[in-house]
């Protein structure tokens, strides 16, 4: 379904291996917290719409623009004008850095929902489609309704946007047995009502189960109403497979002792909505990194990748991984800059590590920011996020990432969503770190 050719980039990064025939299958778990991570229920419309960041910093400044500009490109879904656009704006970031930059292209068959909605009655509940499971027709079904698990045709569920959550894992196991001819699934009551927050398409290379619509929080009494009363309902989720390309944006910073094992720096570049928080954060520290190392004149190369396909089963980064398939053993350390440190609500940083090595190696920059994780996931344990692929290779990585109220919710906008001087702290703990490592001549 997936096939990776090469761009035309501008210039070639040093030795970043690009374009690689059809991407091997890949199963990727959605890197998500516990839904225990998840606050209680925001009430964003009255309490936040006149709040404004403080800017106190050269470097606040500077992350604020980089989130300001990548949230106002609109929806960062793969393989869309947006995604073109904003790996575009993401190439010239770099250069006005002083730094060459390249893109690796790869073809996919991307999903245009056509029509995607559950009729009441009258009432037309509109929502988007789970991008990985099967489709009705244009006209689509006309059945029961009732909760997920009972004889109805159209199973009904409510969950939060995590995988590991209860109610997903429920949903999952209906998907596989096609218990249902159809299922809803509502977004739940602790996130905001206006806006459904969607759940990663996993299985994107391999869809299975009955049509699933995702719908927001609001339309959940309706719904209700309708499984009390046993009236007929219909349901259509009707979308077709279009050709399309998305791309992942690659750099190289050469450092004077290129036989040194290379640092890489990773970040996914897309979601499901604006993601202000939830990938501005990683987007930002991505860049100051860069300036930073460029400026510290690095003994080691610095390899920095910014993958596509993130909401797609992290189809970006296959590619990357494929194309260069030593990188994982071979670097001295990967840094990813995961989801959700930058946000404002419920953010409750997490950091993941390889080995005692790497927790040594961030310490002190931890503790010169003032700066303790809310949660440290055991060493040996398989981590959340992109670093999971980098432990399942047998690579050293130091990881950030954390939980999000927002989580893939429209809401998660700037500047609402994002807690400023938090941000800053983290990515400037980071850039330290990788200057460090950079900067290291012990082979």
């Amino acid at each position: 379904m997936i096939q990776a050719r090469q761009a035309a980039p501008a210039q070639r990064a040093g030795n970043i291996r690009l374009g690689k025939s059809m991407i091997t299958k890949r199963r990727f778990i959605q890197g998500t917290l516990l839904a225990t991570l998840l606050p209680m229920k925001f009430r964003l419309l009255a309490e936040v719409n006149t709040m404004q960041p403080t800017v106190e910093s050269a470097l606040e400044h500077s992350i604020a623009e980089i989130i300001n500009e990548y949230a106002e490109q609109g929806i960062h879904r793969t393989g869309t004008e947006v995604d073109h656009h904003s790996a575009d704006w993401l190439i010239q970031k770099i250069e006005s850095l002083g730094v060459a930059a390249t893109d690796t292209a790869f073809e996919f068959q991307r999903l245009q929902p056509i029509t995607t909605q559950l009729v009441i009655g009258d009432a037309v509940v509109s929502g988007v489609p789970l991008y990985d499971c099967r489709y009705t027709d244009a006209v689509g079904l006309t059945g029961s309704i009732g909760d997920l698990g009972s004889n109805a045709d159209i199973g009904v569920i409510m969950a939060l946007p995590f995988d590991a959550a209860p109610n997903v894992r429920r949903l999952y196991e209906s998907r596989k047995t096609g218990q249902h001819k159809a299922i809803v699934v509502v977004t739940d009551s602790q996130l905001p009502e206006e806006g459904a927050a969607l759940l990663n398409a996993e299985d994107f290379t391999a869809p299975f189960g009955p049509p699933v619509l995702q719908v927001a929080n609001k339309h959940w009494a309706s719904i209700q109403a309708a499984i009390k009363s046993g009236q007929q309902v219909g349901f259509v989720l009707h979308c077709e497979y279009v050709k399309a390309i998305a791309r992942n944006v690659e750099a190289i910073i050469k450092g004077s002792r290129p036989e040194l094992a290379p640092v890489v720096v990773m970040t996914p570049r897309s979601g499901w909505w604006v993601n202000a928080s939830e990938r501005g954060g990683g987007i930002a520290c991505f860049l100051e990194i860069m300036r930073a190392v460029k400026a510290s004149r690095p003994k080691r190369d610095v390899i920095f990748t910014a993958n596509t396909g993130h909401e797609l089963g992290h189809t970006g980064l296959s590619l990357f991984l494929d194309n260069n398939p030593t990188l994982i053993e071979d670097a001295l350390i990967w840094l990813h800059l995961g989801a959700n440190f930058a946000a404002k609500f419920g953010s409750q940083v997490r950091l993941q590590y390889s080995d005692d090595d790497a927790v040594k190696s961030l310490d002190p920059w931890l503790k010169q920011n003032g700066l303790t994780p809310s949660a440290i996931t055991p060493i040996g344990q398989r981590p959340l996020g992109e670093a999971r692929n980098v432990y399942d290779g047998q690579g050293r990585f130091v990881s950030i990432l954390g939980g999000n109220g927002l989580f893939h919710h429209p809401a998660d906008r700037w500047p609402e969503a994002v807690d400023l001087p938090v941000a800053t702290k983290w990515v400037k703990a980071f850039m330290q770190l990788a200057v460090a490592e950079a900067g290291d001549s012990k082979v």
